[in-house]
């Protein structure tokens, strides 16, 4: 019976998707195949903004796993990323049982590693393989999932020491944390810092609805661009107000005097070249979305930091790695999509005595604390989080290292 379901799932899950990503783009990238039936890029319901992930649906099974095959890993057009792709998982599927795989090679993806255990245990229904959301580097260890428990016991023993690429395998079981209720697995972890207070509620326009909004995000931007070659691109629109590029990130903002000027930006600008690089505009946050939350929840997000606040649909957010590793061989932060593995990192401080919120000084364009938004976001909003009925569950709040 777990065969025959993994056998009917013709859809995946795309992700680690830049902020200007959108269905048509990838349309372009996908449509050769002829098989793609819909593409959907999930987006947040307060912001409007992207999640920086979305879901492929196929005509079939078949289609859509060689589809995983070919394209998982491999360079997305026009950029210097690759694509990430595993199986979509809807709904509760039924009971899961999963382990924590250690000492992972570099180049091991998810795809790899759980074709490594599906091509012995056919009950696997997924695997992740934890990566730094500033870099996108591996960390050096996942989670396999298993539907199985008998299968799940059995890699245990059976695949511990196994290779897998270049390295041989540490395997331990990643233990079920106690259930929690919705609002608990949301709240901030035991206070590392005190959040700053939400001063007024987040705009529920979207950036391109918001006729207040004067600001254009440009993405696949060239490195090499300074801010005034991309004033100079833009000038001629309008009155520019201020251009930001934030330096090895591909992207930046040009926000105009008026809204007619960022308009005929976007309409006349997409697509052209600045530097050597075709770019993609969008609209970007209005400073007023951006005021909403202290820290800018409403501003454009580093690219490289998606997949630190977006649930991968996978369901391993409630599971930790069993005490059979030394925890200071996998030092790290609870992962948004398997947020919190516990872990005890001797000397680590405990400041949940302190009630008082730190005063911030505002930057609008500064580059946010992403671990710190997510935290505070998802404790008040993330109910409300668009395409949660698509995943298992959303991940937890971020917890410091």
């Amino acid at each position: 019976m777990v065969a025959t379901a993994i056998e009917e799932v013709r859809t995946l899950w795309i992700g680690d998707l830049q902020y200007w990503v959108d269905e048509s783009y990838l349309s372009q990238c996908f449509a050769h195949s002829g098989e793609v039936v819909s593409i959907k890029i999930i987006r947040n319901k307060l912001t409007g903004q992207p999640e920086g992930y979305g879901f492929v649906e196929f005509v079939s099974h078949a289609s859509a796993e060689a589809f995983l095959r070919t394209f998982n890993g491999a360079q997305m057009p026009g950029t210097d990323q690759t694509f990430r792709l595993n199986w979509a998982s809807f709904g509760d599927s039924g009971p899961d049982h999963s382990i924590f795989v250690g000492d992972l090679a570099p180049d091991v993806t998810d795809f790899i590693l759980q074709e490594t255990f599906r091509a012995h245990y056919p009950s696997v229904k997924g695997s992740k393989v934890v990566t730094d959301p500033a870099t996108g580097r591996s960390k050096g260890y996942g989670f396999v999932k298993f539907a199985d428990e008998a299968q799940r016991n059995r890699a245990m023993t059976e695949m511990n020491g196994v290779y897998c690429s270049t390295r041989p395998m540490r395997i331990s079981a990643a233990t079920p944390k106690k259930n929690a209720s919705f609002q608990h697995q949301y709240a901030p972890p035991k206070a590392m810092y005190q959040f700053p207070a939400y001063t007024a509620p987040v705009s529920t326009v979207a950036p391109e609805n918001d006729v207040n909004n004067t600001t254009v995000c440009i993405g696949n931007l060239d490195l090499n661009v300074t801010e005034e070659e991309l004033k100079q691109a833009f000038v001629q629109f309008g009155d520019i107000v201020l251009v930001k590029i934030y330096a090895g990130k591909g992207y930046g903002y040009v926000q105009f005097g008026t809204r007619a000027s960022a308009e005929d930006a976007i309409q006349r600008m997409q697509g052209k070249v600045i530097g050597q690089q075709v770019i993609q505009i969008s609209w970007g946050s209005t400073l007023t979305a951006r005021q909403d939350v202290p820290g800018g929840w409403g501003a454009q997000m580093d690219p490289s930091q998606w997949s630190a606040y977006y649930g991968y649909g996978q369901g391993y957010e409630s599971y930790a790695y069993g005490a059979t590793h030394d925890p200071s061989l996998y030092a790290y932060g609870a992962y948004a999509g398997y947020a919190q593995y516990p872990q005890n990192v001797e000397g680590a401080q405990d400041m949940s005595a302190v009630s008082m919120p730190m005063e911030e000084l505002y930057d609008p364009l500064a580059m946010p604390d992403v671990d710190k938004l997510n935290a505070a976001y998802l404790s008040i909003h993330g109910s409300s989080i668009l395409g949660r009925s698509l995943w298992q569950r959303t991940s937890q709040s971020l917890q410091q290292a």
